[in-house]
């Protein structure tokens, strides 16, 4: 089955901080690949140089057959990245909705402005959404009105209806009060469970236990370790590795 989605040789600096370091995977159709380790260790920056949010310095990307280079400029270039985003999602740690508009507004803003999609059309679109993330209910609400859960949910809603082919998620969970984690966790839980394929930074070991294909462990910017949830919780082959599950109580989590 063909990857859709591909990183190749990707590297990224910031200044002479060299934070991703000839980083190469694939990601199959439906798969669900969790990538963790300790902060700064690449994880965040790897998911914003998927959809360009920040320019890689050296390699490519591909997503569902559109292959962008990390090294380009101009008119042609920027329409490039403009359509790979188009097949990605994104749900970050802060919820970055707009205060001024209603939970629906937030969730049509992108197909109506984006896409160009007819309102109406955008409705019909987010109503589905708020009602997949259990909020139809808050589509007046503003998000002051809101727990932070909620304004997660509304989030993760904004993203799908732009129907991305793809969802990264930069620890959704990590702005959240323990007591609504599990709301943001059961979202997506439902989208494994639908087929969506999910790449997600996160230090829910839990939930990368159970609904993770694959994981990633990150150290220093480089892959250490690659493999099925089973392998890298139970039976870590790099002292890194076991290191970072200890220290993040990965047994108490399971």
């Amino acid at each position: 089955m063909k990857p859709i989605v591909r990183v190749d040789h990707l590297d990224k600096y910031f200044d002479r901080l060299h934070v991703l370091k000839d980083l190469s995977f694939a990601v199959a159709p439906a798969e669900v690949v969790c990538i963790i380790g300790r902060s700064g260790s690449g994880k965040s920056t790897l998911l914003r140089c998927i959809n360009f949010l920040e320019q890689p310095d050296h390699g490519s990307v591909e997503v569902a057959g559109l292959v962008v280079p990390a090294e380009g400029n101009g008119r042609e270039y920027r329409q490039q990245i403009h359509d790979l985003r188009l097949k990605t999602g994104m749900v970050f740690q802060s919820f970055n909705l707009f205060p001024h508009m209603t939970a629906l507004e937030n969730v049509i803003e992108g197909p109506v402005t984006v896409k160009g999609t007819a309102k109406e059309e955008a409705i019909d679109l987010g109503m589905h959404n708020l009602t997949k993330v259990g909020l139809a209910d808050k589509r007046d609400a503003y998000p002051s009105r809101l727990s932070g859960g909620q304004q997660q949910r509304v989030a993760i809603a904004r993203a799908l209806a732009m129907q991305p082919q793809v969802m990264l998620f930069d620890e959704p969970t990590s702005a959240l009060d323990p007591e609504l984690i599990g709301e943001v966790l059961n979202v997506m839980q439902q989208l494994v469970e639908e087929g969506m394929t999910m790449l997600t930074v996160t230090h829910e070991m839990s939930f990368a236990y159970q609904f993770a294909h694959r994981i990633i462990f990150m150290d220093d910017g480089r892959f250490v370790e690659v493999g099925p949830p089973g392998q890298i919780f139970d039976d870590p082959q790099d002292n890194r590795t076991r290191q970072f599950l200890s220290a993040v109580g990965r047994f108490e989590n399971k």
